[in-house]
Order: C-alpha cells, then sequence, then structure tokens
C-alpha cells in the first residue's frame, strides 16, 4: 500500500513539474499558482520517500535511478523551454521564472539520483 501510494505521489510531483514548464508556452493553466510550485518538490519527494521505504537495497537503487532520470528529463525540458523563449522560436507567456526553478530542482536532484550505483557483492568484485 505504502509503495502505491508513493508511486502516486511521485506521478503528481512530476506532472506537476510537467504542468510547470510547460505553462509560460499555454500547455496548460498559464498562472497555476504557489500550490503547485509546492506540489512539484513536495509529492515528488514524498512520494519517493514512500517508495523506497518499504523497498530492498536493489529496488532503492532502481526506484532512485529512475526518479533522478525523470527528474533530469524535466531539467532537459526546462532547459529547451529557456533557449526556445530566449532566441525568439516561441516567446514565453508571462515570466519564466517557472522554467527557472524547474531546472535548478531538476539539475539538484536529478543527476544526485542518477549517481547512485548498486553496491558490489563479492561475486561481482574485482
Amino acid at each position: 500500500m505504502m509503495m502505491a501510494c508513493g508511486g502516486l505521489l511521485l506521478l503528481m510531483g512530476v506532472l506537476s513539474g510537467l504542468l510547470l514548464t510547460g505553462s509560460p508556452f499555454g500547455l496548460g493553466s498559464e498562472n497555476l499558482g504557489w500550490v503547485t510550485w509546492v506540489l512539484f518538490p513536495g509529492f515528488t519527494l514524498i512520494g519517493y520517500a514512500f517508495l523506497i521505504l518499504p523497498a530492498r537495497t536493489a529496488q532503492v537503487v532502481m526506484i532512485t535511478r529512475v526518479c533522478g532520470g525523470l527528474l533530469l528529463l524535466l531539467a532537459t525540458l526546462a532547459a529547451v523551454g529557456l533557449f526556445v523563449s530566449a532566441t525568439g522560436v516561441k516567446p514565453a507567456v508571462g515570466d519564466t521564472l517557472v522554467l527557472w526553478y524547474v531546472l535548478v530542482l531538476g539539475l539538484i536532484l536529478g543527476p544526485t539520483g542518477l549517481a547512485v550505483q548498486p553496491e558490489k557483492t563479492a561475486s561481482t568484485a574485482g
């Protein structure tokens, strides 16, 4: 039950990040409000915690790497959005602060999750 709840919260956190990233370009609501800004990192981190608490070590590594990959993907999408807006290809409607927010959080949390490596066992140690 805890892992199902964690997966749902993580999904909603990542979806909040996607909505934040798309909002300056008219994909979704233009003004999502502070709640979505809090839900993106909040639900992502709480969902991650709920997923790993009952998990075994190998599962924790896999979940951490998947979450890191998702967050790095969000950061990349935000970077593309900033580039597209700055070059005038598709001007953002309003402020791009939301893109910087997703970019910074994604660049902090994403590579951190991807850096987690599986433990080496006696049979795989060189």
